[in-house]
C-alpha cells in the first residue's frame, strides 16, 4: 500500500536528560539530531513496517533541511514538496522516566501554499494522514483541504491527528474544529488531552484514542500496551502507533508504539 502523509518535516534535537534540569545550572544530558516532524515520522514508521512512503510538505532551503531531507530519504520516504527558507526545529527534552517536552519553531512548513501542491503526489493514495499540525493555520490548512480531495480523487482513506492539546489551544478550538470537520476524516487519532479540549468526536469518524502507557482504545475495542523492558523516550510513540495501524491494524499499531519508546528519538 501506499502511505501518504502531509505536515511537517524538522530537524530534531533530541535532549535526553540524566537527571532533573537545574535551573541556571547545567545538567548532563544524551544529545542527537534527527529528522522528525509528526507527518514525516508516520512516514518513516509506515516505510519501516512494510508500507510505500511519501511525504508531502514545504521545507528549508537550508542546512537544517538538507539534513532533515537525507533523514527521510535515508528511511525509505520519498520526500515529496517545495524547499524555501528556514526549516522547522524541534528541541525535544526527554525526562529520565522518558516522558518529553517540546519547543517548536516549524519554520517553512507553516507556508505551504494551495498552488505548491503537485496533483501527481497524490497518485496511488491509499492512505493519507494529515498531520494537525498543518491545519492550525493558513496557507498550509488549505493545502492539505486541497491534499485531501486529491487522495479522496484516488480513492484514499483520509486520516487526521488532533497533534497537541497546547497548539489546539493557541490556535482555536473552534477554528481548529471547523478544520477537521472540513476534512470529514474517516479516522481521528488523538491522545486523552487532545480528547478532551476538541470535544465531541465528528460524525462517523472512526476515533483512536492513544493513552499512553495505560494502551489504546481503537473505537469501541479497548487494548493494553504491550510491556517494554525500559521506556526510553516517549517522543513519537503516538506516530508509530498510527502508522502501525495504518499499515496493519491494532496488533502491528502496539507493537510500533513499544518498539519506538525503546529508543531515543520519533522515527525508527
Amino acid at each position: 500500500m501506499l502511505v501518504c502523509t502531509i505536515g511537517d518535516l524538522t530537524l530534531d534535537v533530541l535532549v535526553r536528560l540524566a537527571d532533573p534540569l537545574f535551573a541556571g545550572g547545567d545538567t548532563n544530558a544524551e544529545i542527537r539530531i534527527a529528522p522528525g516532524g509528526q507527518a514525516a515520522n508516520v512516514a518513516a514508521w509506515a516505510a519501516a513496517l512494510g508500507a510505500r512512503a511519501r511525504f508531502v510538505g514545504k521545507r528549508g532551503d537550508d542546512e537544517a533541511g538538507r539534513l532533515a531531507l537525507n533523514g527521510l530519504e535515508d528511511a525509505g520516504v520519498e520526500v515529496c514538496g517545495p524547499a524555501e527558507g528556514r526549516n522547522g526545529v524541534i528541541c525535544s527534552l526527554v525526562s529520565p522516566d522518558g516522558s518529553r517536552s517540546m519547543a517548536a519553531d516549524r519554520g517553512a512548513a507553516v507556508a505551504l501554499r494551495p498552488e505548491e501542491i503537485d496533483p501527481v503526489w497524490l497518485d496511488g493514495c491509499d492512505h493519507l494522514f494529515v498531520s494537525g499540525y498543518a491545519l492550525l493555520s493558513e496557507p498550509a490548512r488549505s493545502a492539505a483541504q486541497l491534499a485531501v480531495e486529491l487522495g479522496r480523487s484516488q480513492g484514499a482513506v483520509v486520516s487526521v491527528d488532533l497533534a497537541t492539546w497546547s497548539a489546539i489551544r493557541s490556535a482555536g478550538v473552534a477554528e481548529v474544529r471547523r478544520a477537521v470537520t472540513k476534512l470529514a476524516p474517516d479516522v481521528v487519532f488523538a491522545n486523552e488531552s487532545e480528547a478532551e479540549i476538541f470535544g465531541e468526536p465528528l460524525g462517523d469518524a472512526h476515533w483512536i484514542l492513544k493513552r499512553g502507557a495505560r494502551g489504546c482504545e481503537f473505537g469501541e475495542e479497548e487494548r493494553q500496551a504491550l510491556p517494554v523492558k525500559c521506556v526510553v523516550d516517549t517522543t513519537g510513540a503516538g506516530d508509530a502507533l498510527a502508522a502501525g495501524w495504518i499499515v496493519g491494524g491494532p496488533d502491528l499499531a502496539l507493537e510500533a508504539a513499544a518498539r519506538c519508546v525503546q529508543t531515543l528519538g520519533a522515527m525508527p
